[in-house]
C-alpha cells in the first residue's frame, strides 16, 4: 500500500502473539516495564504496541493493556488523523510531520535512538484535547527480533507554560512602552509643583522595563535578550533609588533601613538599575529576616580594583540551607514559589555585573551579603 510517510504493513493478531510473549518473558523488558517512572511502551518493526507500562495506560485512559495490544501509539492515544489514511497511524500526509513517526522511523532506519517532540490532537469521549510529547524510540534486540522501546513524557502543562510565559511578557513590554513613553511626555510638561512625583512615576516605569528584560532572563526564556547598559553612577544615586523603592515597600513596615553616609561620593561605571535590582533583593531578605523594631544596616566600601556593596541583618541563616543558598529554588521561606531572589543575585551580580557576591552569616554576627564590583563594566 502506498502511503505518504511511514509503511503501512502490519501483523494480525495470531501473528502477533510470539512478539508479545518474547516480550513478557523477557526479564530486562520487565524491569523496565516495572520501574520506568515515565511512559514506556515496547514496539514491533510495524510500530504495533507489543506492551506498555502503567503509567501509558493512564494517559490513555484504559486499564486492560490487552485494548492497546496491537496498535499503534497514535491510534491507541485516539490521535485524530488515525484514520486519516487506511494504513492507519503513520501512513498519512499529516503523519510526515509528527515527531512520534520521524522517531519511529528514524529509530528503524538507523538503528539508533531518535527523540523529537510531538504536537497531537486526540480525541477522548468526543472533545477533542492538545498534547505535548516528547518521544524517545530506542531499538532494542530480543531472541533476534527487533523491536522499539519507546519513551514517552507529557510536556504539556511545560510548553503550555512556556507558552503562556511569552505571551505574558510580550503583552506586559506593550503595556510599559506605552508607560515609559507617556511618562516622558509628562516629564516634559511637568511644572514645578508636581514635577518631583512626574520624575519618580517616569523613573519607576524605566526600572520596571528593565525588570521585565532581566525577568526573562531568570525564567530562561529562549527569546530574552538582555544588555548591561554601562553608565557612569555614584553610591549616592543607588542609596536613594532603594530610599524610595523601600518607601511604602511592605517588608520595610515596623523596620528600618541604615544607610551609611560613608563613601557615598564614589563614582562607578555599572548598569544602574541592575545594581539596584542586585541590592533590592539583598535589601528585601535582609528585611523578611529581621525581627519588627529591628534596622538592616548598608553601606558601600571601595576597594583596590572596585567596590563592594554590604547588606546585613541581625538574624543567622538556618545552617541546613546555608550551603545551598545561591541554588535556584531554594529558600528559607515556609511557602512555596520562593527561592529566585538568592538565585537572581548571584546569576545577575556575576553573571551580568562581572562581580562577585557572596556573604557571611554566624548567631553572633548575623548575615551580610556582599556585593564586589568593578570601577567599570
Amino acid at each position: 500500500m502506498e502511503t505518504f510517510y511511514a509503511p503501512a504493513q502490519r501483523l494480525d493478531r495470531q501473528d502477533l502473539t510470539p512478539d508479545i510473549r518474547a516480550v513478557s518473558v523477557n526479564p530486562i523488558i520487565k524491569a523496565m516495564l516495572n520501574t520506568v517512572s515515565g511512559m514506556l511502551a515496547v514496539l514491533n518493526e510495524h510500530r504495533q504496541i507489543l506492551a506498555l507500562n502503567d503509567a501509558f495506560l493512564k494517559l490513555l485512559g484504559i486499564h486492560d493493556a490487552e485494548n492497546a495490544l496491537g496498535l499503534r501509539p497514535g491510534e491507541a492515544l485516539q490521535c485524530v488523523y488515525r484514520d486519516a489514511h487506511e494504513g492507519g497511524c503513520g501512513t498519512s500526509a499529516y503523519c510526515a510531520t509528527c515527531g512520534a513517526a520521524i522517531a519511529m522511523v528514524t529509530c528503524l532506519a538507523t538503528g539508533r535512538p531518535s527523540e523529537k517532540e510531538c504536537a497531537m490532537t486526540v480525541d477522548l469521549d468526543g472533545s477533542t484535547r492538545d498534547l505535548f510529547l516528547k518521544v524517545r524510540a530506542c531499538p532494542i534486540a530480543v531472541d533476534d527480533r527487533r523491536f522499539i522501546l519507546l519513551f514517552v513524557q507529557d510536556i504539556t502543562h511545560q510548553q503550555q507554560w512556556e507558552a503562556l510565559g511569552r505571551v505574558f511578557f510580550h503583552d506586559l513590554s506593550n503595556i510599559i512602552y506605552g508607560l515609559v513613553g507617556n511618562s516622558e511626555i509628562l516629564l516634559n510638561e511637568a511644572t514645578h509643583p508636581n514635577r518631583d512625583i512626574v520624575e519618580r512615576i517616569h523613573r519607576l516605569s524605566m526600572r520596571l522595563s528593565r525588570e521585565v528584560q532581566m525577568q526573562k532572563h531568570l525564567t530562561q526564556m529562549a527569546d530574552a535578550d538582555y544588555h548591561p547598559e554601562a553608565q557612569p553612577i555614584t553610591v549616592d544615586q543607588i542609596f536613594n533609588e532603594l530610599k524610595i523603592a523601600f518607601d511604602s515597600h511592605p517588608a520595610a513596615k515596623n523596620r528600618q533601613i541604615d544607610f551609611s553616609d560613608n563613601h557615598r561620593k564614589i563614582v562607578f561605571k555599572s548598569d544602574f538599575f541592575l545594581v539596584v535590582r542586585v541590592l533590592t533583593n539583598m535589601v528585601v531578605n535582609a528585611l523578611e529576616a529581621t525581627t519588627k523594631g529591628k534596622a538592616i544596616k548598608i553601606w558601600a566600601t571601595p576597594e583596590d580594583a572596585g567596590l563592594s556593596f554590604f547588606v546585613w541583618n541581625h538574624q543567622m541563616i538556618a545552617p541546613e540551607v546555608i550551603d545551598r543558598v545561591f541554588q535556584r529554588n531554594i529558600s528559607t521561606k515556609a511557602y512555596s514559589g520562593r527561592g529566585l531572589g538568592t538565585y537572581s543575585i548571584k546569576l545577575f551580580g556575576e553573571a551580568f555585573l562581572n562581580g562577585k557576591v557572596d556573604f557571611t552569616s554566624s548567631e553572633t554576627e548575623g548575615t551580610t551579603f556582599h556585593l564586589q564590583l568593578p570601577l567599570s563594566l
